[in-house]
């Protein structure tokens, strides 16, 4: 079973990489500020560079990143803060989400701090195996851990990535058996405060009231404009969708169409079944990533496995969500489809991981499992 796990977890995201790939030369190659296919050659870089990552973490032994959680955390939050200093910080499109440095190619330190994040989590829990359900080190320390970088992250002004990070931790402290009171304390701390601030920033606010809206005047040319031309993407292609390359929404009424927006693009050109079999391959991940979670040998591995799992799909879900018009506009890309070196770079390093957990718990015997007859050890998993 879990070497099916590797197999079909290796053909999603192989799959998805490659309709990412396809559909980037549709789309950008009609970008009138882009050279070509230099952004599918730059993307293909990034991919080439992540499978070696992936290759390479595959056959390593996980458990040695538990020894590193504390220097790996401090260099995320470290980078996230560079991300406020003057000169350091790059503004796109209104956010400051990456760094610029002399040598160093533009980065989004987000990325990474996702993946350090759910490894100290991980660690926390693993290290920490009888306190789960106690108050200090099973909720508020480890909530101070994942909450700095969410924090961080949502004040660069990229609130879907944060809300993502936050999900993913928050899946990481349910597995490790945090009581429920506390975990619905949190979520409504957070998601009280992140309404109060969302609600003093007109911008946010009129991407939530758009949803409602798309069609009246007052949006369909402002905050809705991205999502009712996803939609109208959708309608055109329909079930067959209108052939590859003769879509018409990338020619500049569907703005992000290789980014943030590549979903209504697929949509249009490939049809509903590209759509769905893109759906199809993220519950494979799902599947496949909570199942290595629950055959793997020892509490870091599996809390590692989950976070990761979360890490990858959450933004997937967020994505889809956002182009057919059922959540805001965030801004965050379709992992593994969307361009963004940075993103699919460490999104295939996160599945390097997986495949590492996988590997070796491959021959584990029933005993090296946690024993679980006790309370304070039981796993939600």
């Amino acid at each position: 079973m879990g070497q099916k796990n590797a197999i079909f977890l290796s053909l999603a995201v192989t799959a998805l990489v490659t309709l990412g790939l396809v559909m980037l030369a549709s789309t950008s190659i009609w970008n009138k500020d882009v050279d070509g296919y230099s952004l599918v050659k730059k993307q293909a870089m990034f991919i080439a560079l992540g499978l070696i990552g992936a290759v390479v973490i595959s056959n390593i032994d996980y458990r040695k990143l538990r020894s590193f959680w504390i220097p790996a955390l401090i260099v995320a939050t470290t980078l996230l803060v560079l991300c406020y200093v003057p000169g350091i910080g790059h503004k796109v499109n209104g956010a400051t989400r990456w760094i610029k440095m002399p040598g160093v190619p533009q980065f989004q330190p987000s990325e990474l701090a996702k993946i350090f994040v759910i490894i100290a989590l991980a660690a926390w829990y693993s290290h920490y195996q009888t306190e789960g359900r106690k108050f200090f080190k099973g909720f508020v320390s480890p909530s101070f851990l994942l909450g700095i970088p969410v924090m961080l992250i949502f004040f660069e002004k990229d609130m879907g990535t944060a809300a993502a990070l936050g999900t993913a931790g928050a899946m990481v402290m349910f597995a490790a058996g945090v009581r429920i009171p506390y975990m619905g304390a949190g979520f409504i701390i957070a998601a009280g405060g992140a309404a109060l601030i969302i609600l003093q920033n007109p911008e946010r606010m009129g991407r939530i009231n758009a949803l409602f809206e798309l069609e009246s005047e007052k949006y369909r040319q402002g905050d809705g404009y991205q999502q009712l031309h996803g939609i109208n993407a959708f309608i055109k292609g329909g079930v067959e969708g209108t052939g590859l390359g003769n879509g018409i929404g990338k020619h500049g009424s569907l703005p992000m169409a290789h980014t943030d927006f590549i979903f209504p693009a697929i949509g249009e050109e490939l049809g509903l079944w590209a759509t769905l079999g893109s759906v199809f391959c993220f519950v494979v991940i799902i599947v496949c990533g909570l199942t290595i979670a629950m055959h793997a040998k020892d509490v870091f591995g599996k809390l590692l496995a989950v976070g990761l799992t979360g890490i990858i799909v959450v933004p997937a879900i967020v994505n889809i969500g956002v182009c057919t018009a059922l959540l805001p506009n965030t801004g965050l890309p379709l992992p593994f489809i969307s361009y963004g070196g940075t993103n699919i770079l460490f999104t295939l390093l996160a599945v390097g991981i997986l495949l590492s957990i996988q590997r070796q718990s491959a021959g584990a015997s029933r005993t090296e499992v946690p024993i679980i007859t006790q309370k304070k050890q039981c796993l939600r998993i």
